[in-house]
């Protein structure tokens, strides 16, 4: 499966930066707004934007379930900021996590970081935070990939990953990348 189709969901946020940044990369991208966006997707990205916002959206376009059930039938999914709190359990419930919401602070301490992401290759990535959610609790099965001042803001539980933090606002496709390999993974495995 060389050109992948990737979904993103599109109800709110800066889906169109994932979109370049999954096309440059060699993707097909779908933009997701109601149920029927989400059939012959291999991935699915959440972007940041505003949870309770998607959330409204997601509840408005009767988009929960299936998202569930995408999920639930192991289609990597890749949520970032507001979409890693669209993923914990007081959302869809598919992360075994609960995220605090502007766990960094307002949008006027929004900041950028070097961190170390478990898993991705090439020295520490440049994390841009904007009112961005840290995790604040976790179950078992869910691994922390990056930590910063000891909360986790990158973790993965099997297909499912997510990041606290606008890797699409950068110039650097790894997480993108590593999301994509994920992605033909599942597409080989199923032949």
């Amino acid at each position: 499966m060389d050109a992948p189709l990737v979904g993103i969901l599109a109800l709110q946020g800066d889906f169109e930066a994932h979109a370049r940044m999954l096309r440059g990369l060699g993707a097909h991208v779908r933009e997701v707004r109601v149920p029927a966006d989400l059939d012959g997707l291999g991935g699915l990205v959440i972007p940041g934007g505003e949870s309770t916002t998607m959330t409204l959206g997601i509840e408005r376009e009767r988009l929960a379930e299936p998202l569930r059930t995408l999920a639930g039938a192991g289609v990597p999914v890749l949520g970032t900021c507001a979409g890693l709190i669209v993923l914990d359990r007081d959302h869809l419930g598919l992360l075994d996590v609960r995220a605090r919401r502007n766990a960094f602070g307002r949008q006027v301490r929004s900041f950028e970081a070097e961190l170390e992401l478990a898993g991705i290759d090439g020295g520490p990535l440049r994390a841009i935070f904007i009112r961005a959610p840290w995790v604040d609790e976790r179950g078992e099965g869910v691994e922390v990939l990056a930590a910063l001042d000891g909360h986790p803001v990158a973790v993965r539980e099997e297909h499912l990953l997510a990041i606290a933090f606008h890797p699409e606002l950068g110039d650097d496709d790894r997480i993108h990348a590593h999301f994509l390999a994920l992605v033909r993974e599942r597409a080989a495995a199923r032949g």
